[in-house]
């Protein structure tokens, strides 16, 4: 036995060193035929430069692939890149310098000052970026959970208060809808330019001014389009500082601009914990297609307003919402990089929104215009509310507070303001509810 397994053991070894011998005679012939050459300086240098984002900006060349493994164009690796970068830094300054919603814009800025690098590939599947993206973004997930913070942060007083402002959420999602035939129409006549219906309706819940519920939609009807819309919805929701004022200056007077309105009612706290419970019935009963983004704003609201959570409401409107925050401007910001962004089909998505969420703006300040018109004077409304009935909450009853100040500095608007604009997010899930039960 004892001899066996020794006769066993010298074969094996016999065969390994075999084996050796013949694998060191191969790598000698080899280094006789390739013998190394040590290199120079400057070498070695051109090796290094070889793999900077200097020759990948401005020596482009074709057959490289971008974060999705299609060939890109000479002008998206060099100039694109540059141009979206600087983007980015426009970005940046109008957070930090103006001021203009830097929770949302210098986080989706630097998401896409990182997409833009050459090289890293941090937009791809594998990358930080991409990572981010499809862990929340492409599956719903993080819109319904801002929805749910923003739930928290909403007091539904003022719209209870007043029930008429509703009219002006309501009015103002005739941005969605106009956008959604302004989409069809651009789709017919500008070449390069196809969307379908899905794709149009998709881009037309921009008109609300509502990030996650665009993100929401265009998920399920239009995945394709997904990131650009997600970009054009948070940029004009970052910007309503930008884009309301204009607008609002130009459908009214000056005299209709001071307009001062009554103190609200003091909403009692029965009807402020009742309130989400019936809009979630309503959906219930009328559109379950649009549950998931109102079930999760009443969720936060309803756990506000109980006052036997205030752990969990507290979480909701701070840590919860400012971490989603930061991850969904990362991921949105990802979608700024060169060649998925400066396409025709991005920039016609871009114009449509703008139009859609000027629609919207006008639309709610011209209602409220009609509604004085069959008002007593005591009872007059201050046209300027009708712009916060888009989504933006709060920026865009912010904005109206600021510039109804402008005229008046004791006029204050604010309250009043955030009726149409709490009105808006329950009118735009509405209107993205009936799009996907027609469209779906």
């Amino acid at each position: 036995m004892i001899k066996n397994i020794f006769i066993a053991f010298f074969l094996c070894f016999t065969i390994f060193s075999s084996n050796s011998l013949a694998s060191n005679t191969v790598v000698v012939e080899q280094q006789e035929k390739e013998p190394y050459h040590s290199k120079t300086m400057g070498e070695l240098v051109q090796t290094f430069y070889a793999t900077t984002g200097i020759k990948a900006l401005f020596e482009p060349k074709e057959g490289v692939k971008d974060s999705h493994g299609k060939d890109m164009s000479l002008f998206a690796q060099g100039y694109g890149r540059i141009i979206m970068i600087l983007i980015c830094f426009l970005l940046f300054y109008l957070a930090i310098k103006k001021g203009f919603e830097p929770l949302l814009l210098i986080p989706i800025g630097f998401g896409g000052l990182l997409a833009n690098i050459p090289i890293a590939n941090m937009a791809g599947p594998d990358g930080m970026l991409g990572i981010i993206y499809d862990m929340g973004i492409t599956n719903q997930f993080f819109p319904l959970l801002i929805f749910m913070g923003v739930g928290a942060m909403t007091d539904f007083g003022p719209l209870l208060a007043n029930p008429k402002t509703a009219l002006l959420g309501g009015a103002a999602q005739f941005g969605i809808f106009g956008s959604l035939i302004g989409a069809v129409i651009l789709s017919q006549y500008v070449p390069g330019i196809n969307f379908s219906l899905e794709q149009a309706a998709a881009i037309s819940i921009i008109g609300g001014a509502d990030g996650p519920t665009s993100i929401f939609v265009a998920s399920k009807l239009a995945p394709e389009l997904l990131g650009a819309i997600a970009v054009a919805a948070y940029s004009y929701m970052a910007l309503v500082p930008v884009i309301q004022p204009p607008i609002m200056r130009a459908l009214t007077t000056v005299n209709e601009r001071k307009i001062k309105m009554s103190t609200l009612r003091k909403v009692s706290k029965v009807e402020k914990i009742v309130f989400p419970i019936v809009v979630l019935c309503l959906t219930l009963l009328i559109l379950p297609d649009a549950a998931p983004l109102i079930g999760a704003f009443c969720f936060g609201n309803f756990a506000k307003e109980s006052g036997v959570i205030d752990r969990l409401s507290d979480t909701m409107q701070n840590a919860l919402i400012n971490i989603v925050t930061i991850f969904l401007g990362l991921g949105v910001g990802s979608k700024l990089a060169s060649e998925q962004f400066l396409v025709a089909e991005t920039m016609g998505i871009m114009a449509i929104g703008l139009l859609a969420f000027a629609a919207g703006t006008a639309m709610g300040v011209i209602m409220a215009k009609l509604m004085n018109l069959v008002s007593s004077k005591d009872n007059q409304i201050n046209p300027l509310i009708g712009a916060a009935g888009v989504s933006a909450v709060p920026m865009a009853a912010r904005v109206v507070s600021k510039e109804g100040q402008l005229y008046d500095k004791s006029n204050v608007l604010l309250m009043h303001a955030m009726g149409p604009n709490v009105a808006g997010v329950i009118g735009s899930a509405v209107a993205a509810g009936v799009l996907l039960s027609i469209f779906k």
